[in-house]
C-alpha cells in the first residue's frame, strides 16, 4: 500500500514522538545523569574539540604514505582529511596505557624537537612531572644512558661554579668558554636531568622528525606513542595517534590529554592519607 493511502473504513492512527516522555519513562541507563550518557557527552565534546583544533587535517596528497590509508577519511583540495574516529580511538588507547604506566611509578619520556612542538612538550611534561627532550635529541640518550648521566654531572658542576664566586678567578676568555658550555648543556640536557633510569614509554611528535628516538626505543624494547600525520609510517610506532602534527592547537590538545592521563595515573598511585589515631578508653573493671 503506498504511503499516505488509507483504506475505506480503516481508523487513522497517528504517532507523535515526544522525547520528554521517553526520558521520564525509560530506566536510569538512558538518563542524562547516568555514566553511559556522561561517556557519550564526553566523547562528543572530545570530537568537537579535535575538529575545532584542526586535528583532522593532513598533508598534501602527493606526500602521503600509503600505509596511512586506513586512517584517511577523504581528500579535499589535494589535502588528505583523516578519520576523526581513528584519532579518538588512538588517543583513548594511548591515555589508557599512559595511565597504567604512571600508576606503576615508571617514567615516560616526552620528545618533540619541532619548532611548533618544543614549547608545548616542555610545558606539558613539566606539568605532569616527566622528563622531556624539546631542543635536540642527543644520539645515545637511551642506548648510551650511562654517558648521558655523566654529562649531567658536568652540568651540575658548572651550575655550582656559576653560583659561587669561584668563576671570577678565571680569565675572561675562560669564563666565556664555561658559560657557552653551560648554555649548550643546559639546553640539551635540562629536560632529562630527573631521568634517573630508562623510561618505560617514549611519546613523540612526528616519528619522521624523531626517527633517532624511535630507533633507540625499539632497540631497547621501549614502547612508543606518536602523533602521526599522513606522511608517516604507522608501523614504526606501537600506539599511533593519527592527527595533524604541524598545527600548534592540534599538538597542544593531544598532549594536554596525554599529560592529564599521566597526572591521573600518578594521583591514583599516591598512598592514602593515614587516619588519625583514635584513643580507646580502657575498659572499667567489672564489680
Amino acid at each position: 500500500m503506498p504511503y499516505g493511502y488509507q483504506a475505506k473504513g480503516t481508523p487513522v492512527i497517528r504517532f507523535r514522538f515526544r522525547p520528554e516522555r521517553l526520558q521520564s519513562h525509560t530506566p536510569s541507563v538512558l538518563s542524562p545523569e547516568s555514566a553511559y550518557m556522561k561517556d557519550i557527552n564526553m566523547a562528543e565534546n572530545l570530537v568537537k574539540d579535535l575538529i575545532t583544533a584542526g586535528v583532522h587535517f593532513g598533508h598534501r596528497t602527493s606526500r602521503w604514505n600509503p600505509k596511512m590509508a586506513p586512517y584517511i577519511y577523504a581528500k579535499k583540495n589535494q589535502i588528505h582529511v583523516m578519520d576523526i574516529r581513528e584519532t579518538v580511538r588512538g588517543l583513548l588507547r594511548a591515555k589508557k596505557y599512559l595511565k597504567r604506566v604512571a600508576e606503576g611509578g615508571s617514567l615516560i619520556l616526552f620528545a618533540g624537537t619541532k619548532r611548533q612542538a618544543s614549547g608545548i612538550i616542555e610545558r606539558e611534561a613539566i606539568r605532569c612531572g616527566m622528563p622531556f627532550v624539546s631542543e635536540r635529541w642527543l644520539g645515545g640518550t637511551l642506548t648510551n644512558f650511562r654517558t648521558i648521566r655523566n654529562r649531567l654531572g658536568r652540568l651540575e658542576e658548572l651550575e655550582a661554579l656559576r653560583a659561587s664566586d669561584e668563576i671570577n678567578q678565571y680569565s675572561k676568555k675562560m669564563q666565556s668558554s664555561l658559560n657557552r658550555e653551560f648554555r649548550k648543556m643546559y639546553r640539551n640536557l635540562n629536560g632529562i636531568r630527573t631521568m634517573n633510569r630508562i623510561p618505560e614509554c617514549v611519546v613523540v611528535v612526528d616519528p619522521n622528525k624523531e626517527k633517532n628516538a624511535i630507533r633507540e626505543a625499539k632497540a631497547l624494547g621501549i614502547a612508543t606513542i606518536a602523533l602521526i600525520d599522513t606522511d608517516c609510517n604507522p608501523d614504526s610506532v606501537d600506539l599511533p595517534i593519527p592527527g595533524n602534527d604541524d598545527g600548534l592547537r592540534s599538538i597542544e590538545l593531544i598532549f594536554k590529554h596525554l599529560a592529564d592521563a599521566v597526572i591521573e595515573g600518578k594521583t591514583g598511585m599516591a598512598p592514602p592519607a593515614e587516619a588519625p589515631a583514635i584513643e580507646v578508653p580502657a575498659a572499667e573493671p567489672v564489680a
